[in-house]
């Protein structure tokens, strides 16, 4: 590949919060990047995984120049993010924050209108490009109609079609499919993965492992804004070979969790509460079938109800769940992810 069309030298990025004690405010520092430092290749698909509160977001508000990092420095295409803002957003085409940025009185064609005269996109060849994001996104049921009639998914689709509006070298995608149905959501990857084939570089954040795996060339883990691993799938998964991961589904009382955590061999125990009321239980040890009877016995008694075991393939949450002993469901949102400052906060 010809070499990093992004660069990111030791970012960070602080906000001061403020909290009331004892009858007047406190200000306490909130570290939402901590020297954060990877680059990505010209043409490649590079996943940023993370749970919410991770991080993702600050990082895409630095390097889309929506935010001023506190230290640190990045670079889109060549042009620095604090200091050549207007270069670094004519190289970038950016879907932030889902439907947050469309205009909701204005038809879906008006909107994709409006964003490619922002790009100074000459006007022949801006409706042609409309034309062509039209039969791609099948926006043609819905482009005509105010935004504010649409659903959830169709305006998530729109600003999709905004993202690809000036037909930059550069995507960054932030959570795309987030509110979109699986076939669409199925669909949108599929014109990634075409526009990726086309030449176009991909930032990608998302919070589902199996996006990060279909999707991306590599990918880096972001928790409590630093990276804490970065590779290939294949090598992050490779990294926690040596651990198998169990998978257990049913009612287990907390002294059942903390006794099988007492087990030797068993590393880690990551805790989800599912929709249906019942707890998921991945736990990560050195050999899944030696490990067995010691796991039922475990979670045997004490009121616990075992439903369901079974040892599972590696996948890049358990490369989270290894190095964090969460899983990616666990929201650890901070100051600055819920829409974050303008530049200069």
């Amino acid at each position: 590949m010809p070499g990093p069309i992004i660069r990111i030298e030791r970012l960070s990025k602080t906000y001061i919060s403020k909290e009331r004690k004892k009858g007047h405010k406190e200000k306490k520092p909130v570290h939402a990047l901590q020297d954060v430092s990877l680059s990505i290749e010209d043409g490649e698909i590079f996943g940023l995984l993370g749970p919410n509160g991770a991080g993702k977001t600050t990082l895409i508000k630095c390097l889309t120049t929506l935010l001023l990092p506190s230290s640190g420095t990045a670079s889109i295409n060549g042009f620095d993010v604090s200091h050549q803002d207007n270069l670094v957003r004519a190289s970038i085409g950016c879907m932030l924050m889902g439907d947050r940025g469309l205009y909701w009185k204005l038809t879906g064609r008006e909107n994709l209108e409006y964003f490619g005269a922002l790009y100074h996109v000459p006007r022949e060849v801006r409706r042609n490009r409309i034309e062509v994001l039209i039969a791609l996104l099948k926006l043609g049921e819905f482009v005509d109609r105010t935004v504010e009639t649409y659903s959830a998914g169709q305006r998530m689709i729109l600003a999709f079609a905004k993202a690809l509006v000036n037909d930059a070298p550069i995507l960054i995608l932030d959570e795309p499919t987030v509110t979109m149905d699986v076939p669409t959501a199925r669909e949108l990857r599929a014109i990634v993965q075409e526009l990726n084939r086309q030449g176009k570089t991909i930032l990608y954040t998302t919070h589902l492992m199996h996006e990060a795996e279909e999707l991306c060339d590599r990918v880096a883990i972001i928790d409590h804004g630093r990276i804490i691993a970065l590779g290939t799938t294949a090598d992050l998964k490779a990294s926690i070979s040596t651990e198998d991961v169990v998978e257990l589904e049913g009612i287990f009382p907390e002294e059942t969790v903390r006794k099988m955590r007492a087990v030797p061999g068993i590393r880690d125990v990551a805790v989800t509460t599912k929709e249906s009321g019942l707890t998921k239980l991945d736990v990560a040890c050195e050999n899944s079938r030696a490990m067995l009877p010691r796991i039922i016995e475990a979670v045997t008694g004490n009121g616990a109800s075992l439903q369901l075991i079974r040892p599972k393939e590696v996948t890049l949450e358990d490369v989270f769940i290894a190095k964090t002993g969460r899983t990616l469901a666990v929201d650890t949102r901070v100051l600055g992810e819920k829409g974050g400052r303008p530049r200069g906060g």
